[in-house]
């Protein structure tokens, strides 16, 4: 996976926008000729989307196939992300044609969809219109379930650190590098902690995801979040729970109890720094363009682990499926199809949107996007030295995750000491997978 997204995320989609509904015509990328399109019987989908308005990722894409496709109308089913996957799986194990369209929030939600028969291949449609699916540099390959295409790439994203440049400004700290192992990255957040109370900043920002710990270890390549022996985890765990001791990042248990979004906190200029994913892009450009914010900020490549390559990092695909209960195949395809398109992704590449094409041309109209930091530092940070999945695609990623969180939360507010955590994770995992 490693070998191939160092490369594959430079070049995955000219699908473009193939066909449509009712009697309009659309452009076909592959032959760059105009094909009709067949009538639908209904022209109505039903989208699943999570944290919606807080984001372009889902609109900017809905919007520009609506005005390719005026006659369609698309419900939208909006869910906080943290709730997505279990309102999803409510909405698929009911009776009926609804969702058409699914994003698939974590990559290895795929699988089970497959395993219950709730997503459709879209083989036939690939094959009817002889998508080359080389387009995609090996993305689509490895989304593919026992060699069958059940989704294409839609996003890709990787975690970068986001800074607030005013803050470091007023603490007379310089900003963060392109270049910073996780120690050197603790050493500037408890730099820039500073204040008190309400008004206190934090040097940094861990929002409550495990990810926000274990990315982090397995960031150099030699294990995965899958394991026999999660002793790997043991000094990343132990950076955070002594940053949260020491008031440089805020209480887990404050944060998880209160169900604070990390958006808000960075929004709020009460963190200096924050890791998080290249999705955030485009929010901050719309809290900017908005007048929701209007501080100054920058981004800047990941930390990395003492002897791994400055500008390593920890991504992941977000595919789109067609539910296997549609009853507008057809049309749900149309709008897979343009989703995951050239097309789109110069769309999504204006609104600071990272696609499955990391094309030059997509990332220059990022970096030129209005409201895009205008510092060369923040532009070089869109690209990167080495890709990592944040997890396999493993038939039992879900039930490992959910050990995961688990032990994540009860370490985190001190329930566990971090070798206990480590013990459950080894015995937990190990039943699951038969170790």
């Amino acid at each position: 996976m490693r070998k191939f997204l160092g490369v594959a995320l430079s070049a995955m989609m000219v699908v473009g926008l193939a066909a449509g509904c009712g009697k309009q015509a659309a452009p076909d990328a592959a032959e760059n000729t105009t094909k009709p399109v067949a009538e639908a019987e209904e022209k109505k989908l039903t989208v699943t989307t999570w944290d919606n308005e807080t984001t372009p990722q889902f609109n900017a894409t809905i919007d520009a196939f609506k005005k390719a496709y005026p006659d369609v109308e698309i419900e939208i089913v909006d869910t906080a992300a943290n709730e997505y996957n279990n309102k999803l799986s409510v909405m698929l194990a009911a009776e009926g044609s609804d969702p058409d369209i699914i994003w698939v929030k974590d990559m290895g939600y795929i699988l089970s969809m497959v395993e219950k028969g709730q997503a459709m291949s879209l083989d036939e449609f690939i094959e009817k219109d002889k998508l080359d699916l080389s387009v995609y540099n090996g993305a689509a390959e490895q989304l593919q379930v026992d060699g069958a295409n059940y989704s294409l790439p839609y996003r890709s994203d990787w975690y970068v650190l986001y800074y607030n440049k005013d803050l470091f400004d007023k603490a007379g700290v310089p900003y963060p590098s392109n270049d910073m192992t996780w120690e050197e990255y603790e050493a500037l957040a408890r730099k820039v902690t500073f204040g008190e109370g309400s008004a206190k900043v934090y040097g940094t920002h861990n929002h409550t995801w495990q990810a926000l710990v274990t990315n982090w270890a397995i960031q150099d390549g030699k294990n995965t979040v899958v394991a026999k022996d999660y002793g790997f985890l043991d000094s990343y765990y132990e950076q955070a729970l002594s940053m949260q001791k020491d008031g440089i990042i805020q209480d887990y248990a404050q944060l998880k109890t209160a169900n604070i979004h990390y958006s808000s906190v960075f929004k709020n200029q009460q963190a200096a720094m924050m890791p998080m994913g290249t999705w955030f892009i485009g929010t901050m450009m719309q809290s900017q363009a908005s007048g929701e914010t209007n501080f100054n900020w920058g981004i800047a490549t990941i930390p990395h682990p003492e002897g791994v390559d400055a500008g390593t990092t920890i991504g992941a695909l977000t595919p789109v499926a067609i539910s296997s209960t549609t009853d507008v195949p057809e049309l749900a395809w149309e709008f897979v199809k343009y989703a995951t398109s050239e097309e789109n992704s110069k769309v999504l590449a204006e609104n600071g949107i990272l696609t499955g094409i990391l094309s030059q041309e997509a990332l220059d109209i990022i970096a030129s996007a209005d409201k895009f930091p205008a510092d060369e530092q923040s532009k070089e940070a869109l690209t990167y030295t080495e890709y990592i999945f944040d997890r396999p695609l493993d038939k039992n990623i879900e039930e490992i995750r959910t050990v995961l969180n688990e032990v994540h939360d009860l370490v985190m507010i001190g329930e566990y000491t971090v070798e206990q955590g480590i013990q459950e994770l080894n015995e937990r995992v190990g039943e699951i997978k038969g170790y």
